[in-house]
Parts: C-alpha cells; sequence; structure tokens
C-alpha cells in the first residue's frame, strides 16, 4: 500500500507537467484544493469545532500548514514544472526528511547532534548533481526550478512537523480538512491580490480532478492506512516507488533525457535518505535528540 501510494505520487508529472506549461500554477492548485476540500468537507464541521476548543499555538498551526505547506507549497512545486524538466522537481521532495528534521531542531527544541551533517552533506552533493546537467555550469532555469521545488519540499517539511505539533489536539481528518480548507481561502485571496484568472478551460478539467483524486487524495489515504500496519524501515524502503516512478515517468511519457551525472545525483539522494531515515529508526543514538518519549522520530513523507 505504501509503495502503491508512493507510485501514485511520482505518477503527478503527467498531469502536473502539461498543465503547467498551458496555466498559471496558481490556478492550477487553486482547482485542485478546491476539489480537495469538497471531498474532505464531512469532516470540516466538527474539525472546526475542535480547531476553536485548541489552544492558540494549534490555531496557528493549522494556518501556516494550510497557507504555506499546502497552498504556497503546490504553487512552488507546480510552478517547478514550468521551467524545470520534469524528474528534478520530484526526487528532490526526498529531501524533506533532512529539512524536517532541521526545522523538528528550530520550531519543537530537538537537538542536532554532528551525525547530522553526514547525512546533509552527500544530500546536497546529490541535489546539486541532480539539478545541473552539466554540475560546473549552472543556468538559470535549472537554478529556478531547484530553488522552487527546494521551497516546497521546505513548506512540506514544515508541515510535517506542525502537524506532529498540532496533533495532540487534532487528529488526522481535523487536519487533513483544515489543511486543504485554509489552503483553498489562502489561493483565492493571492488569486484576487494578483489578478490571476481561474478560469479553467474544460479541456484541462480531466487531468486536475486526475491530479487531485490520484496523487492527491488516494495516495494521502493509502499513505497514512498502510503507516498504521507497516515498519517504518519497510515503509521507507517503500516510498522509493515514488522516485522511480517519477523518473520512469519523465523518461517514458515526457521524453526527459538525464546526464549521467543527474542519474547519479538521482543515486546519491535517495540513498542518504533512505540511510537517515533507517539510522533513525534503528540507531540508539539518532542525529536527531526528541525531548519526549511519546513521539521519537520525525514520520517521513
Amino acid at each position: 500500500m505504501v509503495a502503491l501510494a508512493a507510485s501514485f505520487w511520482g505518477l503527478s508529472a503527467l498531469w502536473r507537467g502539461p498543465l503547467a506549461r498551458e496555466l498559471p500554477s496558481l490556478t492550477i492548485v487553486f482547482w485542485e484544493h478546491l476539489l480537495l476540500a469538497v471531498l474532505v468537507s464531512p469532516w470540516l464541521v466538527p474539525a472546526t469545532r475542535r480547531l476553536l476548543a485548541a489552544s492558540v499555538r494549534t490555531k496557528v498551526c493549522v494556518l501556516v500548514i494550510g497557507a504555506g505547506s499546502s497552498a504556497l507549497a503546490t504553487v512552488l512545486f507546480t510552478a517547478a514544472f514550468r521551467v524545470g524538466d520534469p524528474i528534478t522537481p520530484q526526487v528532490l521532495q526526498k529531501l524533506q526528511p533532512l529539512v524536517a528534521l532541521a526545522l523538528a531542531a528550530v520550531i519543537l527544541g530537538e537537538r542536532l547532534r554532528p551525525r547530522y551533517a553526514a547525512f546533509l552533506a552527500p544530500a546536497l552533493v546529490g541535489a546539486w548533481l541532480l539539478t545541473f546537467a552539466d554540475p560546473l555550469r549552472v543556468s538559470v532555469s535549472s537554478a529556478q526550478a531547484a530553488l522552487l521545488a527546494l521551497g516546497a519540499a521546505t513548506l512540506w517539511a514544515a508541515g510535517t512537523v506542525l502537524g506532529r505539533a498540532a496533533s495532540t489536539e487534532l487528529g488526522f481528518r481535523d487536519l487533513t480538512s483544515l489543511r486543504f480548507t485554509v489552503g483553498l481561502v489562502t489561493l483565492g485571496v493571492l488569486a484576487a491580490v494578483t489578478s490571476t484568472p481561474l478560469a479553467l478551460p474544460p479541456a484541462a478539467v480531466p487531468s486536475v480532478v486526475l491530479l487531485a483524486l490520484v496523487p492527491g487524495l488516494a495516495a494521502m489515504v493509502l499513505y497514512y492506512l498502510a503507516l498504521g500496519r507497516t515498519p517504518a524501515s519497510r515503509a521507507t524502503l517503500a516510498e522509493l516507488a515514488f522516485p522511480v516512478t517519477a523518473t520512469l515517468v519523465g523518461v517514458l511519457a515526457l521524453d526527459a533525457r538525464p546526464t549521467w551525472t543527474q542519474w547519479l545525483g538521482v543515486g546519491i539522494v535517495l540513498v542518504t535518505v533512505v540511510l537517515l531515515s533507517l539510522h533513525e529508526r534503528r540507531s540508539t543514538h539518532p542525529a536527531v535528540v526528541v525531548q519526549d518519549s511519546d513521539s521519537r522520530r520525525l514520520p517521513v513523507l
């Protein structure tokens, strides 16, 4: 189930890439969020009640998750497809656990051990090799795509950390419905402020629906259902279906042609993230020292 969910994420470029070249990123993400908000709307009323009774800290977490980790992050991720290739933005998302651990140290007061650098350094080298076809020549378009994708990864990692903080008062259904609803409102405000047209051509409707249902809702439901019955170390390995599927889609369906150094970068990033996850799950001396025994590890999303 984890591998299937991860494969669904990897299919995202099939629809997001072509849409990003025809429509503003904000327009695509607005309709994606609208559909998702409608689908989870039965959870919204009880979620709102629990949010109103929650602490100010939890309310701020929900606001940042919805506006930043859901709305803005997806806009940045979609924009990366407009200026870059269909593989790099998706593989760079595998850096999210490294970012999440660093943010946990800042936001949750968790302590990074020096061994964290042993994972961060090769991951950055791999990301550099992946991003630029010629690692000694940096192109503006490649740099833009990488920065957009890394910005999205950072916001999604922040959502992981803040979701963990908010989960003491809110459940998964609450966070899901509030995330998409707050995100939808945020996107509507951004569209109004920037005068972004929200009209969706009829030909784009099937792609937006598939984007919301397959890499969006179906993948999320499968992933969280599976995590409840799958050891974390196995789940992490199964998540490799995401970059593998994304790479196959890019090469076979979208005519991407990575160089050998980019393939090397893909391998370095994936191996580093898997080793980091296995280390954090199994080591008696993890790279991050948490403050309490009830939440010993961050989820790897």
